[in-house]
Formats: C-alpha cells, structure tokens, sequence
C-alpha cells in the first residue's frame, strides 16, 4: 500500500538538525524518504499572508498526507513560533493522517514538550497521534539509538494505522 508522507519543520534555520532529525524519523517508520518536505524556515514571510497561494498548497500537502512527522526545536519549553504560524493555518479537524511529534532540545528537562504542547494540538487539528511524542537531545539528533527504543514501541503501531482500510472520507 502506498503512503503519501510529509514532514513539516518549525526550525528558523534552513536545513536544520531538526530537519535532518525528523526526515531519519520518517525513513526509519516508513523505509522511504518523505514525499513532502515542508523546511518552514525557507517559507519564510510567506507565513504571516495568509492569502499566500505556495503556502495554502503546502497546507493542503501536509492535511492530505496519511503519516506527518511535525518537528521543532525546543523553545521556551514549547515549540517554535514559526511552527504555530504553520499549524495555525489548519482548521480544527483539516488533518487526516497520523502525525508523530519531534521535537530537539539541549536537556533534558524539557523532555515532556512533545506531550504537553504539540501531541494535543496536532490531535486537536485532527491528526492521529498515537504513539507520544518524540524527545531527542539535539546534540544526539544524528545518533541512532536516541531514537531507537521509540522506534521499536512505536513503528508497530504506526505500520498498523497505515495499513488500516479506511472509509472514503474519514479521518486516518
């Protein structure tokens, strides 16, 4: 069965350890690279018009695709304010998919920031979130085993919700 896949980005810098963190996430759930790659910090300005037809077109991209992972570095204990000019874009229910919550930070002590602030509002959007989310230490975003536990819970889960009949229509 094929999968449409995105990843979406809320790091200000272009080609970030996010990036390069959140696009190893979906290869390792998925064996492919991501059909979409949304790096917010190259959208730019074009976030604050929200008549931005680029923009729109992205949104759509990321609502229709069936597996999402939505990273960000740790901000102030949350994720980025470019991230939520992103997500601010999509009405309450727009997503359909299964979105993975990422999220980079320097400690651990923000641990907890996918599951406070992004897992409840990618599901509040619509999205399935239902494997937690994901907290890496940035400084250990390109070694695998930071990610590797995770994985094991989780890609069995994920597998399933994709490969899951769904009626026309609904949400994944």
């Amino acid at each position: 069965m094929t999968h449409r896949t995105a990843v979406v980005v809320g790091n200000p810098r272009p080609a970030s350890r996010t990036l390069a963190a959140a696009t190893y996430l979906l290869q390792e759930l998925t064996g492919a690279d991501p059909d979409l790659v949304v790096d917010l910090a190259a959208v730019g300005p074009a976030l604050l018009d929200w008549g931005d037809p680029g923009v729109e077109a992205l949104v759509d991209g990321v609502a229709e695709a069936d597996l999402v992972v939505v990273a960000s570095p740790t901000y102030k204990a949350t994720y980025t304010g470019l991230l939520k000019l992103f997500l601010d874009r999509f009405a309450a229910g727009r997503f359909r998919g299964v979105a993975v919550p990422l999220m980079l930070g320097a400690g651990a002590g923000h641990a907890l920031a996918p599951e406070v602030g992004l897992a409840p509002l990618l599901s509040h959007l619509g999205a399935s979130v239902p494997t937690g989310g994901l907290y890496v230490l940035d400084k250990q975003h390109d070694d695998p085993a930071a990610y590797a536990d995770w994985l094991v819970r989780s890609r069995p889960l994920v597998t399933a919700l994709l490969d899951r009949p769904r009626l026309q229509g609904a949400p994944a």
